[in-house]
């Protein structure tokens, strides 16, 4: 039985204020589902605006094309659109499994709610979430939280909230900056995996599983090997260019 969401307490922030100020590129873009049929660019501005907001950028390889022709068509909502977005390989690939538990809190809170988190407590409630039930679980928490709903509905694409106030003089940094896609947190765990003695890297004798990001590289006995031939090529091919250059020499001499 899963345990219940732990109770938080919400904290004093931006997010919880409204925003009096004239319309900008932070400005909420909402289209309904007959908008995005008849305007060919609305949708694509509503479309880029999300990949935006959930992967910061998205080059061609990582946009879902069914997904969408599904948002265009009017098959999935805009809060769907956002949701397969987050539970994406992409997203799990370049955030999930980037990221400790509670920093992958502080990533997709940020990303769906447009808000920072609410102290340790909200970190530790959701953490405990993924760690039980997993990320996809979390995602759906958050989509189909009642502040989501509320904040952006069906139609409208997750934003930072009033992250500029009137009478503010600086506003708060944008989400992205406040968190990376990874930190030092991704280097010190890979270097803690890596086997002890292999200089941070992978050895078929320390009898770890070769690594996916390695599947289609040559093994280190391969590249041995073809260093070894390649610095032995070197040297045999200089000594005959050496040879041959010293017998014309001679040649020239004796003529």
């Amino acid at each position: 039985m899963p345990l219940p969401v732990l109770a938080t307490r919400p904290l004093t922030s931006n997010a919880r204020v409204s925003s009096f100020l004239a319309a900008n590129e932070e400005s909420p873009r909402q289209s309904t589902t007959v908008a995005l049929q008849r305007d060919r660019a609305a949708a694509d501005a509503l479309i880029e605006q999300a990949y935006r907001q959930v992967f910061f950028h998205a080059f061609k390889a990582d946009r879902d094309a069914v997904l969408e022709s599904q948002l265009r068509s009017g098959q999935i909502s805009t809060r769907e659109f956002v949701r397969q977005l987050l539970r994406s390989e992409k997203f799990r690939n370049d955030f999930y499994r980037c990221n400790s538990n509670v920093q992958v809190v502080e990533q997709v809170v940020g990303r769906v709610l447009g808000r920072p988190v609410h102290g340790e407590q909200e970190r530790i409630a959701w953490s405990i979430v993924i760690a039980e039930q997993g990320l996809p679980a979390f995602i759906d928490a958050l989509i189909d939280s009642p502040e989501y709903l509320e904040a952006f509905g069906e139609d409208l694409v997750p934003y930072q909230r009033s992250r500029v106030l009137a009478g503010q003089a600086v506003g708060t940094m944008p989400f992205n900056q406040q968190a990376p896609r990874y930190s030092a947190y991704w280097r010190d765990t890979m270097a803690r995996r890596a086997p002890a003695g292999s200089g941070g890297g992978w050895s078929p004798n320390a009898g770890w599983p070769r690594p996916a990001w390695l599947a289609n590289q040559p093994t280190p006995a391969v590249q041995n090997a073809w260093r070894w031939f390649v610095a032995t090529g070197g040297f045999v091919l200089t000594g005959l260019v050496i040879w041959t250059a010293l017998a014309m020499l001679s040649t020239g001499a004796q003529g």
